[in-house]
């Protein structure tokens, strides 16, 4: 860990130097997961060119390394004022008002670069409490790495199989809760599955089933990136109680229109490399 710290101290260009090597590997000597890249960047764009596919691809493992190395690391140490001026959220009050309502509000988001930035920043500016829900890391190192991270500003983490029991609280102590919700569940899970992107895909349904039992509104973050190192969180209003009108999967579908959205608005954001429409 004190090996984290120190390199996290650098400066975030610097970091970006380590970064640019980085993207230099992946990219060119070992093509990383270039296949499946390059399989779901076809299936999601059948009307682009391969010359433009191939720019989203190579655009995307810039922004893989960047991501996943210098930014996420630079979460270790970074000072609010200069994380403040990297990262700005829009419309974060949405989830506090919900709280206020005496309402756990759900903030449901896909894997849109940088993601971290936006797990740190909406801790950093709500007044609520804050608990994001989150799968384990295999190493415990790295899985106490990133909580460590998560929590740079406050809040708390519960890994997904501890959250069955205090989501049973949401009622008694209404809070926010974050969740990843395009990761593709494990057969042994319970799964929906409709097309996403041009082909069927599964999802968790966490956020449909939380919010229909425990009346919780469910508000969208939009990730955007306006320049490297700088990013743009926007939440909007998904659902809401009373649901008694509401189709089946009826949240989740509209999850699934939203990221679709934020996905074509720049899609070399998107985490491309994960083998997400396996069923």
């Amino acid at each position: 860990m004190f090996f984290f710290r120190l390199l996290s101290r650098l400066p975030l260009p610097v970091l970006y130097l380590f970064s640019d090597l980085l993207y230099l590997i992946a990219r060119y000597v070992i093509s990383y997961r270039k296949k499946v890249i390059d399989e779901n960047l076809k299936f999601a764009f059948p009307e682009k060119s391969p010359a433009e596919r191939k720019k989203i691809r190579n655009k995307f493992y810039r922004n893989f390394t960047d991501a996943f190395f210098a930014e996420t690391i630079k979460l270790l140490t970074i000072s609010e004022k200069e994380f403040n001026r990297r990262f700005t959220i829009k419309n974060a009050e949405l989830l506090d008002q919900a709280v206020q309502r005496g309402r756990s509000a759900l903030m449901v988001t896909g894997h849109m670069f940088n993601w971290e930035f936006g797990v740190v920043g909406t801790n950093l500016h709500t007044t609520s409490e804050v608990e994001t829900v989150y799968l384990k890391v295999n190493n415990p190192f790295f899985d106490q790495l990133m909580n460590q991270i998560r929590m740079r500003f406050g809040g708390y983490v519960t890994e997904k199989k501890a959250f069955r029991k205090s989501m049973l609280t949401l009622k008694k102590s209404p809070r926010i809760i974050m969740l990843g919700s395009d990761q593709r569940p494990p057969q042994s899970e319970k799964r929906y599955q409709r097309d996403f992107l041009n082909r069927p895909a599964v999802f968790f349904e966490g956020a449909e089933f939380l919010s229909k039992k425990m009346d919780a509104e469910v508000i969208y973050g939009e990730m955007k990136k306006i320049k490297r190192g700088h990013y743009e969180f926007e939440f909007s209003p998904l659902a809401a109680p009373p649901y008694d009108q509401h189709a089946p999967h009826s949240i989740t579908d509209e999850f699934c229109r939203r990221l679709e959205e934020n996905i074509r608005k720049q899609p070399d954001l998107y985490l491309w490399s994960h083998k997400r429409w396996k069923i």
